[in-house]
């Protein structure tokens, strides 16, 4: 009776239950588990598993134990979840039921839907880092609905969703003994990414080298047009020279 006493005194539950129950999380399990335990403590239990019933429609006593645990629910309940499940009346073990069974019954088109998730993701335009984040989100709710992924898979999921820039690590990867595991694999491509990003060497030295041959090319004309033009006058000099040499011997003959 004075651990009944002792729950009236609790103010906040999500001091004692830090989980917030969510259909996006789908914590079901571990905010089951949570709840369940925090019922045992104050010896009211019985509100949720159906054992404790009123002794009359006049039991004052068991009407307001019902009512805290029914606060203590709602109180865990993510709010698109409160405003879905509310319904004035009722019993603790009512809510409680309407609970477990929305989750079940959603458990296994849940379980397709993330796996196709987690078997369909690409990096597109994350880093590795956001990237590995985000399938270990997608895992992490998978186990949360007893469907866990081996880390084996999950590094395959990863390799399979990587840009082609990444085949040669890939291929590293995926022959490499014994066979790495995610965070081993996702240290390779951080550092081959970092590794991608840097700038070849002597990139500059090559775009000089390249202006410099297209000065050079577009010089090369203007010498020929002026040598040529040395040359033709060269030519025309010697052909006065020679004209007037021809004029005087015809004339002395």
């Amino acid at each position: 009776m004075a651990n009944i006493e002792r729950a009236f005194g609790v103010t906040n539950i999500k001091h004692r239950i830090p989980l917030v129950l969510d259909l996006d999380v789908f914590n079901y399990d571990a905010w089951r588990e949570l709840f369940l335990t925090h019922c045992l403590t104050f010896d009211l239990l019985g509100h949720v598993d159906g054992t404790s019933v009123p002794t009359d429609d006049d039991d004052l006593a068991w009407k307001k134990r019902n009512g805290l645990v029914k606060l203590w629910i709602y109180g865990t309940l993510a709010p698109p979840l409160f405003k879905s499940s509310f319904k004035t009346g009722g019993s603790a073990r009512d809510i409680w039921l309407r609970r477990e069974n929305q989750f079940r019954n959603n458990k296994e088109s849940r379980v397709i839907q993330l796996d196709n998730d987690l078997r369909t993701k690409e990096i597109g335009d994350q880093s590795i880092h956001e990237y590995s984040q985000s399938l270990i989100s997608i895992a992490d709710l998978l186990e949360n609905v007893k469907a866990p992924v081996s880390d084996k898979i999950l590094v395959m999921y990863m390799l399979s969703g990587l840009n082609e820039e990444f085949d040669h690590i890939i291929n590293v990867i995926k022959h490499q003994k014994p066979f790495p595991t995610f965070e081993e694999s996702r240290n390779m491509l951080e550092l081959e990414e970092t590794r991608l990003k840097k700038p070849i060497k002597g990139s500059s030295s090559h775009s000089n080298a390249a202006s410099s041959s297209s000065a050079l090319v577009a010089t090369v004309p203007h010498n020929k047009s002026a040598d040529i033009n040395q040359r033709q006058q060269h030519n025309n000099r010697g052909n006065r020279r020679g004209g007037r040499g021809r004029g005087r011997y015809n004339y002395n003959q």
